[in-house]
């Protein structure tokens, strides 16, 4: 059941408005009243109301220092003034005081009704009409689910389940939302198996018979903007599709989206394997063959993606591009200032790629560090501070300067992460990999049917430290955890986002072309 609306009706010719409280009464709303500014103060501090209408002409305390008392006391309240007068200088003075809107007499009630359908009941009207859109939906969904059978009918799924995860997140239907999580966990099941039937294989087939892989990104997607534009690339790491649309909403004033790909990390989806893989443009396997020194193996001391530029540059000259290229890692606030400090200089290039690591910095700090743990608890959460990020920092800057520039903004990520709840124990000894998505080692002992395991890393073109290296890949929502203090381990990364393994966040990422608003 509803809970009721308490509005508050403060005039000190209350007596007259009778007729108005009876007709809201007899719509449901719940209505006290105050017949001067000192006992409406009194009542703002002893009640919790939804909505104020306040009279601005009032004997004693005015309409306007009434409302300046009320917003110390509850600011978030939403105060309706209603005024005899239609001079500027009181509207502005009230509208400057934040008030949610104002009517001038005589009103009706219609205008008084659909003031409060504005302000109070909008929210429950967008919950009530999503919450039926939904309904409407959950069987195709769940139909598409169980007939997903190739790469392009998992991304229309995902795209749409994206959808009515965000739609949900801005009503108060609590129920619905968790019927939409348990329909994401299906479909995160199915995508798991999808890829355990399919992925070996699409290394035997041609480009065209298996989904846009990390390696062939750049190629497929960037490079061809470079015959008829300067590209600016930036690459935001570990963004998930449901972080860009928020992104998305943030920048719509500046710029459209010409095309909206998602396409398909590889496994390992971290960064030592996806992101190498996308600036060399070949799978981590050839790139350890073909250019050892710029491959750092999981047992080697040092950053594992250090060699980006170089090998972006090896892959522009195997095929051919001619172009200057110039690139940047933005790892704090102090280096995306610089940037934008020297933006000018950055026109001097044709290809310009800036690599952002906030949303992953992001993701480890919420493991690592409980206030963290605490803003981010959930996934509307952990959008939300991807939205405060964008809002408070350089790289919004950047995307203001590029709009007014004659150049192609594409954005993209490596791989994205998901939160994880599940335990799974893996032993392994000291070498193997400590991530907690996928392992890398030798004589490795878990139990086959709790993860994918590949035996022979050639087969998916990954390098292997020793003859008998194998991997083995976490499903959604599990995480590896070894047998030594696992009572501590388990706790300790329980919720909390991780990458490295197979799920439809992690795997099915987006990349972005936009074109300003001009």
């Amino acid at each position: 059941m509803a809970r009721e609306i308490h509005i508050l009706w403060t005039d000190d010719e209350i007596d007259l408005l009778q007729p108005y409280i009876l007709f809201l009464r007899e719509k449901g709303y719940r209505i006290s009243t105050a017949a001067n500014g000192n006992d409406a103060l009194r009542m703002v501090e002893q009640n919790d109301f939804d909505l104020i209408f306040l009279d601005e002409n009032m004997p004693g305390l005015s309409g306007l220092q009434t409302l300046e008392q009320i917003k110390n006391i509850s600011p978030g309240v939403p105060v309706i003034m209603i005024t005899k007068s239609e001079e500027e200088d009181i509207m502005d003075e009230a509208i400057g005081s934040k008030i949610a809107d104002y009517l001038i007499k005589p009103v009706n009630p219609n205008q008084i009704l659909l003031v409060i359908k504005k302000n109070i009941d909008t929210r429950r009207l967008v919950t009530r009409k999503t919450t039926s859109a939904y309904q409407t939906q959950f069987s195709q969904i769940g139909t598409q689910i169980s007939l997903a059978s190739d790469f392009n009918d998992w991304t229309e799924l995902y795209r749409k389940l994206v959808f009515w995860e965000r739609e949900l997140e801005n009503s108060d239907n609590e129920g619905m939302e968790g019927i939409l999580k348990q329909q994401k966990t299906e479909a995160n099941l199915s995508f798991s198996k999808y890829i355990r039937n399919n992925y070996i294989n699409w290394f035997g087939l041609n480009e065209k018979e298996h989904p846009l892989l990390s390696p062939a990104l750049f190629q497929q997607k960037l490079f061809p903007h470079l015959n008829h534009h300067k590209v600016f690339l930036l690459l935001i790491d570990n963004l998930r599709f449901d972080q860009w649309k928020v992104l998305e909403e943030e920048i719509s004033s500046l710029y459209r989206v010409e095309e909206e790909t998602l396409y398909c990390s590889i496994l390992p989806t971290a960064t030592q394997y996806a992101r190498n893989a996308l600036f060399a443009g070949l799978m981590p396997g050839e790139i350890a063959t073909r250019y050892p020194a710029y491959w750092v193996d999981e047992d080697d001391e040092g950053t594992k993606n250090q060699f980006e530029e170089e090998l972006l540059r090896e892959q522009m000259q195997r095929l051919g591009i001619k172009k200057s290229l110039f690139y940047e890692k933005v790892s704090n606030q102090r280096a995306g200032k610089k940037l934008v400090d020297e933006f000018k200089n950055l026109l001097n290039y044709d290809l310009i790629v800036l690599v952002y690591n906030f949303v992953d910095m992001l993701s480890h700090a919420r493991t690592e560090m409980n206030i963290i743990r605490k803003l981010t608890y959930d996934e509307p959460s952990y959008r939300s501070l991807t939205r405060s990020w964008f809002m408070h920092s350089y790289f919004k800057d950047l995307l203001k300067l590029l709009a007014e520039q004659d150049v192609k903004v594409i954005i993209t990520t490596d791989h994205g992460a998901t939160r994880v709840s599940n335990p799974v124990k893996v032993i392994g000894d000291r070498k193997t990999s400590t991530n907690l998505r996928y392992k890398q080692g030798k004589n490795l002992n878990y139990n086959p049917k709790d993860v994918f395991e590949i035996t022979r890393p050639e087969w998916i073109h990954l390098p292997k430290l020793n003859v008998s290296s194998s991997y083995i890949f976490a499903y959604p929502e599990d995480y590896l955890v070894y047998p030594n203090n696992y009572n501590q381990f388990v706790n300790y990364y329980r919720n909390t986002f991780q990458h490295g393994g197979i799920s439809l966040e992690e795997m099915l990422i987006p990349c972005i072309s936009l074109v300003p608003n001009v």
